[in-house]
């Protein structure tokens, strides 16, 4: 059986303050995108062999420190599965604020309940997904909502985009979270972002901010050009994604072709 990750993005991130635990709470927007993975789950070939095996972008680390096979592990110790062929294809970026990690392993839960029909409810698989990483609980939903706390609490938001044309840029810069918090000072916002979200696209450009490009942008120069060039490209609002570094635009109708980014960049577009 097979299941396609997919990315999301955040339509604005303003961090609120320092938790005790040594997390960030924060308020953001995730909202679904359809670049994605591939996951595919096989029974295994001799009853005592277990396998997770890669390919497409190369991932570091060993495979079973990677977040599909720790979901697995973790239903295995609760619901006695039997061993399995696990393989993941990577074209999402990494360290690219894009969740592909976190879609990765929720999705092997839901392929898990799926395969062996464990009937476990959304909500119980959010409490799993939750036990993997902070925004892992999104993708089993998989619908736009407004994310709180530490990102993997939601409260729903009526919030269309279908009509938009979006253009990702990852400039072959991986940022990692440790990083990007490292930086940031977290403030309550004047105005929060469910009442900016709520108001015409128009007005985002100067409403809707994501806080890590105070931080980041000094730093990686490259990142504030991308977010002018995709204004200039005629984007109705244009910001970066979660911690990571991918910048995006949404666009009213696709922008023109040839897009003008260096050939190492990974760039996906689409309608939403």
């Amino acid at each position: 059986m097979i299941l396609f990750p997919n990315a999301k993005i955040n339509l604005g991130l303003q961090l609120t303050e320092k938790r005790p635990d040594g997390f960030h709470n924060l308020v953001s927007c995730f909202y679904p995108v359809p670049w994605t993975d591939a996951l595919e789950m096989l029974p295994a070939a001799q009853a005592a062999e277990n396998s997770f095996t890669l390919s497409g972008l190369p991932v570091p680390g060993d495979p079973k420190s990677n977040l599909c096979w720790k979901a697995y592990e973790l239903l295995r110790q609760e619901h006695d599965l039997p061993n399995i062929q696990l393989h993941l294809h990577k074209v999402i970026p990494m360290g690219a604020g894009l969740g592909g990690g976190s879609a990765d392993a929720a999705f092997t839960l839901k392929l898990l309940n799926q395969v062996f029909a464990l009937e476990l409810s959304d909500e119980t698989l959010q409490a799993y997904a939750r036990k993997l990483g902070s925004d892992c609980a999104f993708f089993i939903q998989n619908k736009p909502v407004l994310a709180v706390e530490k990102g993997d609490v939601f409260e729903p938001i009526a919030l269309e985009l279908a009509a938009y044309h979006l253009l990702l840029v990852y400039p072959n810069l991986a940022i990692s979270t440790a990083e990007a918090y490292a930086a940031v000072s977290p403030a309550f916002p004047e105005l929060s972002l469910k009442t900016a979200l709520a108001q015409d696209i128009s007005t985002w450009k100067e409403t809707v901010v994501n806080d890590f490009e105070k931080s980041l942008f000094p730093k990686y120069p490259v990142l504030h050009a991308l977010k002018a060039q995709l204004y200039e490209m005629g984007a109705v609002y244009a910001s970066m994604s979660g911690s990571g570094s991918t910048m995006y635009g949404l666009f009213k109708q696709a922008p023109a072709q040839p897009l003008p980014f260096p050939k190492e960049y990974s760039v996906w577009q689409g309608v939403l």
